[in-house]
């Protein structure tokens, strides 16, 4: 599918020719309105508003474009949905979605690679959160031209691994790079793969989109740690403190197909934010988590508590959530020290957070 560019237009003044001595039907000469406006002097009344009609053609072509890619992607998004099998994965891997920090699953790249010790032929898929590598499996009756992304096309492909995700990942050329083989490394986590691509071009291709991709990612994340160390490390001066235990859950929603969830809570006071660490595969997390909000306004504050499921492949899953009142604690806190309540989760049909919670007011009125 291809873009749209600037069209051309009839342009006497290009050839020197003015309305009373040409004729339209004898002029072939054509100009972009690029060279119209550089034909027209700047002190000429209708300057501006070609220079504005410009910028505003150039907007719609930026738009167009930009919807004629994401076309283009989501249509080979649902192609390997309808021809990539994922199974045994945890969750289901839906491709052509949000994924969960980068927005929109983008497809990057694809093609044939090979294991280099064993020559096992793969066929790879690219996108801006993980590397999906396949065997390619051709039904009976397929004829050798099928393409990929054909819609005529009846390859199927079988997951090999399951995906590596790009935040976790670094890829290397081997020490030679100048070697006739186009051979790269991916190191994922504490396993190496060597592959080699089709030719040094399609190496090169792998190389740089993977690793642009994976800097991204991790930049992604990194910006959102950043931003919640802020938050944190601001100690604002206020009246007091809340301390807060996020000690369990109970009977949680579940969210994955064999009846279990991997949740995790975040617990908020305006813009103060704390995440727990998330537990696999259970309804009953024990989280045992500690942190601590300052206190502004002992009438105004809210403690919110929101629990999510881990997800891989997209954002996370909604649990539940519950709030409490500063004031509701400092009343039920009294003088005896330290709470333990069990808030019932919201908006969900089941659960529950148990938390410890310990109010210190610097100045006691």
């Amino acid at each position: 599918m291809g873009t749209v560019q600037e069209r051309s237009v009839l342009c006497p003044a290009s050839l020197g020719l003015t309305a009373q001595d040409s004729e339209p039907q004898e002029v072939v000469a054509f100009c972009s309105p690029m060279q119209i406006l550089e034909n027209t002097p700047e002190n000429h009344p209708d300057h501006s508003h070609l220079k504005h009609a410009l910028e505003k053609a150039e907007e719609l072509c930026s738009q167009v474009n930009e919807g004629v890619r994401e076309k283009e992607n989501s249509d080979r998004l649902e192609w390997i949905q309808a021809h990539a099998q994922c199974e045994g994965l945890s969750e289901q891997l839906v491709f052509n979605s949000v994924t969960n920090c980068l927005g929109p699953r983008k497809f990057l790249h694809s093609g044939k690679l090979y294991k280099a010790k064993s020559n096992k032929e793969l066929y790879g898929f690219l996108f801006n959160d993980f590397l999906l590598l396949t065997q390619i499996i051709k039904p009976l009756g397929s004829s050798g031209t099928d393409k990929v992304f054909s819609p005529k096309s009846n390859l199927q492909y079988k997951m090999y691994k399951t995906p590596i995700f790009l935040n976790e990942v670094l890829v290397k050329l081997p020490t030679d790079p100048s070697g006739d083989e186009p051979i790269f490394h991916i190191s994922h986590i504490d396993r190496v793969y060597t592959l080699r691509a089709e030719s040094i071009n399609e190496r090169t291709a792998w190389v740089q989109k993977i690793k642009a991709a994976s800097e991204l990612y991790i930049e992604t994340e990194k910006k959102k740690r950043e931003k919640a160390y802020l938050v944190r490390s601001q100690r604002a001066t206020g009246i007091g403190r809340l301390m807060v235990n996020v000690v369990e859950g109970i009977e949680l929603k579940p969210c994955r197909s064999h009846g279990k969830s991997n949740p995790y809570c975040e617990v908020t006071m305006g813009s103060q934010c704390h995440i727990t660490k998330t537990i696999q595969d259970t309804l009953n997390p024990k989280w045992n988590s500690n942190c601590q909000f300052f206190i502004k306004d002992l009438e105004q504050e809210v403690l919110c508590i929101t629990v999510f499921e881990r997800d891989q492949f997209s954002p996370d899953d909604f649990l539940g959530r519950t709030e409490i009142r500063v004031a509701d604690i400092k009343r039920d806190q009294g003088s005896k020290g330290p709470v333990t309540k069990c808030l019932l989760l919201h908006e969900v049909p089941t659960g529950e957070i148990v938390v410890r919670l310990d109010l210190q007011l610097f100045d006691e009125p």
